[in-house]
């Protein structure tokens, strides 16, 4: 039978301990409180605000475990309380950790400015979650004396399955992690891979889907698109028309001297294009060849098409009024393929 004597102390270890931990609580949250109030951020006020709430917990479960060692008792009740107070710490400890651990994911993803680098983020959080449980459950295990022998063979010898059949999966995780990171192409820009052309509508965890320019949607591979050559015509800043138009073999010198200036004149009159360049490049077997450049500041692609329009028309209605002749050079027409996909 447990004397006065004995259980008075303990009752004073329960008490005592509960209630430090509750100023220790207390002054954590007065000191701490201040320094978040200097930063004026939400998550500072949230972490602070979790550990005053668990420290009294924690507290008073090390002041009962306190107060049942003071008390004799058989040294298999003892096992049993010891082991559920190391529980309790444990679930309170891993808790605490996860929801802080989840809120600094949060504000990450909110600042991070990209939504597709914030939805990456966010889906890390479950993975978050069970990695601090199963460290947890490890602790906790060792802590109590469990053999881990048999335990880390099992994981092992599960984690080397689990590695085999989920390594075209975990693969592709890594190659959207990439994709995010690095920012080869962002949701709604135009790309081209490969034989495939189209605007990318979304980023997921497995696979990237892009609309062509016909209209059907396309599904590939993140693995695949990581280990291509992406063109990004999204981030374009102009696009260069490069074009041969060829004249007559009777066509005089000074008309020929005249046709790149004229061909300037041309392209800078209507403002929606800049000039290059523009010469006489070429004898072919029924042509004289002139080859134009000139950049029209945009990556849309009508936008680019009216100007060429508006610039080819300028050229007939002026070589017409010069009474300049038309040939057909061997090279008529030098446009990136992009163009005619509709890019």
């Amino acid at each position: 039978m447990v004397s006065m004597s004995t259980l008075l102390p303990a009752l004073l270890a329960l008490i005592g301990g509960g209630l430090l931990s509750l100023l220790i609580a207390r002054v954590f949250g007065v000191v701490f409180g201040r320094l978040t109030r200097k930063t004026r951020s939400e998550t500072d006020d949230f972490i602070v605000q979790v550990i005053v709430a668990t420290i009294p917990i924690l507290g008073w479960v090390v002041s009962a475990s306190w107060a049942w060692w003071l008390v004799p008792t058989p040294p298999e009740a003892d096992r049993v309380v010891f082991s559920i107070a190391k529980l309790i710490l444990v679930v309170f400890l891993v808790r605490l950790v996860n929801r802080i651990s989840l809120r600094l994911l949060q504000r990450s993803a909110i600042h991070s400015g990209d939504p597709a680098v914030g939805s990456m983020l966010r889906a890390l959080a479950p993975m978050v979650r069970a990695l601090v449980w199963c460290v947890g459950a490890v602790l906790y295990l060792q802590n109590i004396g469990v053999q881990m022998a048999a335990i880390w063979a099992l994981l092992s010898a599960g984690g080397i399955g689990a590695g085999l059949a989920l390594k075209q999966p975990v693969s592709e995780f890594f190659e959207y992690i990439t994709i995010l990171l690095d920012k080869p192409f962002q949701t709604g820009q135009f790309i081209n891979v490969g034989e495939v052309w189209g605007t990318v509508e979304r980023v997921g965890v497995r696979s990237s889907r892009l609309r062509s320019v016909n209209g059907e949607a396309i599904v590939m591979s993140n693995s695949a698109l990581t280990s291509s050559v992406v063109a990004n015509y999204g981030e374009m800043q102009q696009r260069r028309l490069i074009y041969r138009l060829g004249v007559t073999y009777d066509t005089k010198h000074d008309v020929l001297e005249r046709i790149p200036s004229l061909l300037k004149a041309i392209v800078e009159q209507g403002g929606d294009a800049r000039f290059d360049r523009a010469h006489f490049v070429a004898f072919n077997s029924s042509s004289l060849d002139f080859e134009l450049v000139y950049f029209v500041p945009s990556n849309d692609y009508i936008q680019a098409m009216e100007a060429q329009q508006r610039i080819n028309l300028d050229i007939v209605q002026r070589f017409a009024e010069e009474g300049i002749e038309f040939a057909f050079p061997t090279q008529t027409l030098h446009l990136h393929n992009a163009l005619d996909a509709g890019a």
